[in-house]
């Protein structure tokens, strides 16, 4: 079994600039090139950094990466280590979904096909489990529903195979989350694969544009923010004119890629950009009135208030992320994935801000509602190690949480 991990993103940044030869200044100089001039890492943040005085963003990591020509589970150093037996269970679905996503389109053995309303059942089960972030179910369920549902669209034709290519697009969608969220950042890449080549298949347009809300994740974490957000641009054209209709599905949608374009320009650095699609976000929930849950993204009121706390934080003004979130009532029925991640989002925004008790309450909080989730976010290892070097000596407390998440760092 390894042994936890000890450095952060700064020292393996560090160690790997170095090993390019490069200075400090050397390292900017790339970033800004790699970006092609749209994105600038000053060389104060990359000092503190490396230090381990200021933690690092998800930005400031793909940035680098980019850079540096590294994944960024290289300098995340996903997925973690596993040094207990219930650890090792959580990752024990893993194989078998990597198999079941490398055959998804061989013929299946001779094994007749389970009723789609069945399918239906477990897919939507499989979709409330990620929402709960229970990733040991989750990742038992999921290749043997894979699977089911590749013997599904095997044994059908017409409208009823469009109808199993759909669930078998959330079905991928909820495998690409459960293994992100364990570190398999390669392999959740493959599962949008997968997930746009069945929403190609189902008939359903909407499907279709939320495979391109996951692309542009996926450009956004290889550092592509000015390409994601024209992605998300020719994504949102092809519904425009549908506005009008007042559908919810398409309004939900609409919504959802004006955020994940939110985030893009947030990292790029261009927070009024983020701010515009905040806004816009924000009237298509106003005009929607409720949370609905079209595609499994959650999307409302409430998850447009989430998302600007976290839209904030992504442009690392931790002062405007405390304001947000300041009297905002969250309510319960708001699945503990949502939940937790806008408790880890505080927890840095806090940070930010400069206010560590109030950014280790967050993580006590985001540790309450989805353990998971919190110990296993790269940010949340991010946040906690600073908050442990920024102290002349680290409290009991912030020890405890670093141990928790399996950090060893020396305070």
């Amino acid at each position: 079994m390894t042994p936890p991990e000890k450095d952060g993103v700064g020292e393996r940044v560090r160690a790997a600039r170095k090993l390019q030869g490069w200075t400090q200044e050397k390292l900017a100089q790339e970033i800004e090139r790699t970006a092609g001039g749209e994105t600038r890492v000053s060389l104060s943040l990359i000092r503190q950094v490396e230090q381990g005085k200021v933690p690092a963003s998800p930005a400031f990591t793909s940035a680098c990466a980019r850079a540096l020509k590294l994944n960024v589970a290289d300098l995340l150093d996903q997925p973690y280590p596993r040094t207990s037996r219930d650890e090792q269970m959580m990752h024990a679905g893993i194989p078998e979904i990597r198999r079941e996503l490398a055959t998804y389109r061989l013929p299946p053995e001779d094994v007749p096909a389970r009723p789609i309303e069945d399918l239906a059942k477990d897919v939507a089960r499989a979709s409330k489990l990620r929402h709960m972030v229970k990733l040991d179910e989750l990742g038992q369920l999921i290749p043997q529903l894979l699977h089911d549902l590749r013997v599904a669209w095997w044994s059908t034709d017409g409208a009823e195979q469009e109808k199993v290519f759909g669930l078998l697009a959330e079905a991928y969608a909820a495998t690409s989350q459960v293994v992100y969220k364990l570190g398999y950042i390669d392999l959740s890449s493959l599962a949008v694969d997968r997930y746009e080549w069945a929403a190609a298949r189902s008939g359903d347009l909407l499907a279709v544009l939320v495979g391109d809300y996951q692309r542009a994740g996926e450009m956004i974490c290889a550092a592509d923010w000015n390409g994601a957000e024209k992605y998300l641009e020719d994504s949102r054209r092809q519904i425009e004119s549908e506005l009008g209709k007042g559908d919810p599905a398409t309004l939900s949608v609409w919504g959802n890629l004006h955020l994940k374009s939110g985030l893009a320009a947030a990292r790029a650095g261009r927070k009024d950009v983020a701010d515009a699609h905040l806004s816009e976000a924000k009237e298509t929930a106003q005009r929607i009135g409720v949370d609905r849950d079209d595609y499994r993204l959650c999307f409302g009121p409430t998850n447009v208030d989430i998302w600007s706390v976290g839209l904030a934080v992504e442009a690392m003004d931790g002062t405007e992320a405390v304001k947000r979130a300041k009297g905002l009532e969250l309510p319960a029925e708001t699945p503990r994935e949502r939940l937790g991640h806008h408790y880890i989002d505080l927890a840095r925004g806090f940070l930010l801000h400069g206010d560590k008790e109030g950014a280790l309450a967050a993580l006590q909080v985001a540790k309450k509602i989805a353990p998971t989730q919190t110990r296993y976010h790269p940010m949340v290892h991010e946040t906690i190690r600073a908050m442990a070097r920024q102290e002349a000596r680290a409290t009991d407390t912030v020890r405890g949480f670093a141990a928790w998440c399996g950090i060893t760092t020396a305070y």
